[in-house]
């Protein structure tokens, strides 16, 4: 048989694609634009270039781009093991926390499986779990935009193998409190692993969020989950990691995509883990100015959430959220919309944030 008689062949002689695949909703990425008038702050990333110290280690590894990278990435597994004081053994890298974590679930949930997350959260939950074949349990968000930890607690069935937290929670920026955190782990069966997502914890002021590490040490079914993706500026480069038991660790690197971190991504990160003053110096900056945007805003009349994350929340009702996006869109503003939920802005460079603050100003009550 000829290729075209295939090809206007019954579509049930033809591969298709698995049914949980087929019904995936695509993830949908910040927009962008290379427009020089363009505020893109659409996607949460660093406004500032990477650390200096990151791309120097990038350009002197560039040459060895014609090797693989080392697949147990070692010298940075051990370098975030000093950096919180686990060992090595505890930390498993991947391509950005969203590649780490599709390990986990992969990693841990069988057909069928159930896991929980609250509702918004990150987008990437349901695809990645619908992914693996297991089923997403969206629990709403609290009147406060933040987690609803009494209704995802009463969720827990027998089929329950994860729970998401998402801490400080995108896209709302509210954080779990440890209390709160603590007293919903003592809840949970041991057998169920509870994800940390602190994707934004950098930007979080002391004392607003868990101390995940000690409720780690406290607690083994918990699993810590960070990136470089933010606050380190490395977006690009794709390299996040999860704390867990070394077990757990060592069955994520054994499912893991051979070299999925480059070795560039692997030595700009440690190069950003070795020049942590200068990415606090930064990090105090993005939260400067998120408290001055966010303190004007309210002034105009906006009801905000106090965000944790390099980012501003306004929930917004279909009609609001239209015509703010007509209003962003008009102005060369490129924010995150939500439909039904609200809209998400990234925190820039004070110029951009002004831009912001001036379209609002004209929108607010």
């Amino acid at each position: 048989m000829t290729r075209d008689q295939l090809l206007t062949a019954s579509d049930s002689a033809l591969p298709t694609l698995r049914g949980a695949v087929a019904g995936l909703p695509s993830y949908v990425p910040g927009r962008r634009s290379a427009g020089t008038d363009i505020a893109a702050l659409a996607s949460n990333e660093s406004h500032y270039e990477p650390l200096p110290a990151a791309t120097a280690a990038v350009a002197a590894a560039a040459g060895t781009m014609n090797r693989y990278p080392d697949s147990a990435a070692v010298e940075l597994r051990e370098r975030i093991a000093r950096h919180l004081g686990v060992t090595a053994g505890e930390v498993a890298v991947g391509p950005g926390s969203v590649g780490v974590l599709q390990q986990i679930i992969t990693g841990l949930c069988d057909a069928g499986d159930e896991v929980i997350f609250a509702w918004r959260s990150f987008e990437a939950y349901p695809i990645l779990v619908e992914l693996a074949g297991a089923r997403p349990v969206r629990i709403p968000l609290d009147d406060a935009e933040g987690h609803d930890l009494e209704a995802m607690a009463a969720a827990v069935t027998g089929r329950t193998k994860m729970i998401l937290l998402c801490t400080p929670n995108n896209p709302t920026g509210v954080p779990i409190s440890h209390h709160s955190l603590e007293a919903f782990l003592q809840s949970v069966r041991p057998d169920i692993l509870v994800v940390i997502d602190e994707a934004y914890v950098e930007y979080a002021d002391a004392g607003t969020g868990p101390d995940s590490l000690a409720l780690y040490r406290r607690y083994p079914n918990v699993c810590i989950l960070r990136t470089f993706s933010k606050a380190y500026g490395l977006a690009g480069l794709r390299v996040g990691y999860a704390i867990t038991t070394a077990a757990i660790a060592e069955g994520l690197r054994r499912t893991a995509l051979p070299f999925a971190v480059s070795a560039l991504a692997q030595k700009a990160a440690v190069a950003s883990l070795d020049a942590g003053e200068e990415m606090t110096a930064r990090v105090s900056a993005v939260k400067q100015e998120r408290a001055r945007m966010a303190a004007e805003l309210q002034e105009q009349g906006w009801t905000l959430q106090p965000s944790q994350g390099n980012f501003l929340w306004i929930r917004a009702d279909a009609v609001l959220l239209a015509t703010l996006v007509d209003a962003f869109n008009d102005a060369g503003i490129m924010v995150r919309a939500y439909q039904g939920d609200g809209v998400r802005i990234t925190v820039a460079d004070p110029a951009s944030n002004n831009r912001v603050l001036r379209l609002l100003a004209a929108h607010a009550a």
